[in-house]
């Protein structure tokens, strides 16, 4: 659980869901707006879009209905499939309804299993004092088909503190929507085997403290394993919550910081062997940093996290050999904790029992980020630059001969990381400013060559952040904090068939709240100059469009403004 409280501010220099949009030509017309969308509500909102649906009626199955959530034990449930929609389908979607209580309460994580498979891996919005705050999420969930045609037990998981201080109980409601195909219409692409990493049959996710500790999950795969996929969850924890802040070690102790370089990466290996890089996301949970930031707008992703996916495909002869293999995922500066979880998705080759192959090509190696270190200390203040910088890029290749001939798979992959940093400390405590320029660049191209067809997928990631935090307090215990973000998410998709384009794709989601915040020695606070700006836009080549801008101020939601991208979209 995250660890920032509605009245209990951080000083940060101290401390399966598939793609949502990647819809098919079916689906382009059918984006509706998110819910509770409505001017002057201090409910939580975002500006995503939601899950694009096909045109048949789908079969509804609950999950679980009104689960309170007020302690920290796990709530079972049990999943039986659609008995008038059988597979395949052609779309599977995960909808929650969630609420808190007015009071007070820490923001929580948020994960829901089927079997050990994670389907849901969020956190929560904070109380107000005075109302109930709700919101809804979606997930597109097709991908994770094989999951849903058996009868299992699932679990939802939402560790909660209630007491005399921390008065606010959470609550949920889930269910799975199942869309049959049409008339005529191919299923759409969807895993033959979906195998968890977690912590067990019925989930969980495990505790990554340091660069060495990992999740595992060994297997004996189908020996007809034609293409893999890995999707990591990697969401940091206690004094990794706020990584991208952090310093070097050496320097931790006199900037009130926490430790190990503001760099933090993703490491898959098989048998020990590396096979793939997680970049990690920097979500920002609704209590994080100051919590009048996400009233009521919260950071991108924040309430339903978007897993990172790792191509394996150049590794399927591998995994396909009829021997148990071990995938893992490590955190490199990991610095207590990251909670961690993962779903590998096999793609097999039908028309045969055994494939062969083999990994031609492996160049990944460990990262090796390079810090510079420019702070000036005269016993009074410590104060100057800091900077982070890790540029990698490595190629992964292998073949299978298959019951449809052979097919080779390139994944060649750059990640550009950068994090700056600027300081003014008073080594008193009294002084805390920091500024923060991070981004995460990702150039990944896969291609694959099956006979004369030559198919090219590129895709390209944007992640940046900036903060600035100023923090001034008085010797009397009270202090006033100022702080504003900038965080965005960007990615485009360009698929080529033989170098003529296919299929393209660009969505961006950018977040930018500022708060400043008034503490009086007696904990009473009052918040001024609250805004927040969340701006959403895709578009791909099918026909889908859509844009959204919402404005906040004050703790309320002050407009909606939908761009050149308006089809006729309504509130929900």
């Amino acid at each position: 659980m995250s660890r920032s409280s509605s009245v209990q501010v951080i000083r940060i220099g101290c401390l399966v869901a598939v793609t949502l949009l990647l819809a098919c030509a079916a689906f382009a017309q059918n984006y509706v707006a998110p819910s509770m969308l409505e001017l002057d509500s201090p409910n939580t909102v975002t500006a995503d879009p939601a899950v694009p649906r096909p045109g048949t009626t789908p079969c509804t199955v609950t999950l679980f209905q009104n689960f309170d959530f007020d302690d920290f034990n796990p709530r079972p449930f049990n999943y039986t499939p659609p008995a008038n929609c059988p597979g395949p389908w052609a779309a599977v979607v995960f909808e929650a309804d969630w609420s808190v209580d007015a009071g007070v309460q820490y923001d929580r994580t948020t994960n829901i299993w089927l079997g050990g498979n994670v389907i849901f891996f969020g956190t929560t919005a904070e109380p107000s004092g005075n109302f109930v705050r709700q919101w809804h999420t979606e997930s597109n969930l097709t991908e994770l088909s094989p999951l849903f045609s058996i009868p299992q037990q699932g679990t939802a998981i939402l560790f909660n503190l209630v007491n005399n201080q921390y008065t606010s109980h959470y609550h949920g409601s889930a269910y799975l929507q199942f869309y049959p195909l049409a008339q005529g219409q191919n299923p759409p692409p969807a895993a033959n085997v979906v195998l968890p990493l977690s912590a067990g049959s019925t989930g969980g996710t495990v505790t990554l403290n340091s660069s060495t500790d990992q999740l595992t999950g060994t297997f004996t795969m189908p020996t007809n394993v034609e293409a893999a996929y890995l999707e990591v969850f990697a969401q940091g924890q206690q004094n990794d919550e706020f990584w991208y802040t952090c310093a070097p070690t050496d320097l931790a102790g006199e900037l009130f910081s926490c430790p190990n370089t503001g760099f933090r990466e993703a490491e898959v290996t098989i048998d020990g062997t590396p096979a793939g890089v997680a970049p990690i996301y920097p979500w920002i949970f609704t209590g994080g940093i100051d919590p009048f930031l996400w009233q009521p707008i919260p950071g991108v992703h924040t309430l339903n996290f978007e897993p990172y996916r790792v191509d394996l495909t150049p590794f399927a002869s591998v995994l396909s050999n009829g021997q148990q293999h071990t995938v893992a995922v490590s955190v490199y500066n990991a610095n207590q904790y990251f909670s961690a979880t993962a779903n590998l998705l096999l793609y097999q080759d039908l028309g045969s029992t055994q494939v062969t192959g083999a990994v031609t090509t492996n160049t990944i190696t460990q990262p090796d980020p390079v810090v510079n270190e420019n702070i000036v200390n005269n016993g009074t203040y410590a104060a100057g630059p800091l900077a982070v910088n890790s540029t990698r890029g490595f190629t992964t290749e292998g073949y299978v001969q298959t019951s449809h001939g052979t097919v080779d798979t390139k994944v060649v992959q750059s990640i550009d990381f950068n994090n700056g940093q600027g300081y003014y400390v008073l080594l008193s405590g009294l002084v805390d400013q920091q500024f923060i320029g991070q981004i995460t660049n990702i150039s990944s191209a896969t291609t694959t060559t099956a006979g004369s067809n030559v198919t090219t997928n590129t895709t390209q990631y944007a992640w940046p952040l900036g903060v600035r935090y100023v923090y001034t307090a008085n010797a009397d215990g009270s202090y006033v904090q100022n702080t504003q973000i900038h965080q965005t998410f960007s990615k485009s998709v360009l698929v080529k068939l033989n170098g003529t384009p296919t299929y393209s794709s660009s969505l961006v989601d950018e977040v930018s709240p500022t708060d400043s915040l008034s503490v009086q020695a007696n904990g009473n606070y009052t918040t001024s100059n609250q805004k927040n700006t969340e701006n959403y836009e895709y578009s791909n080549s099918n026909g889908a469009c859509w844009n959204l801008t919402l404005n906040a101020e004050a703790g309320i939601l002050t407009s909606i403004a939908s761009g050149g991208c308006d089809r006729g979209h309504k509130a929900r």
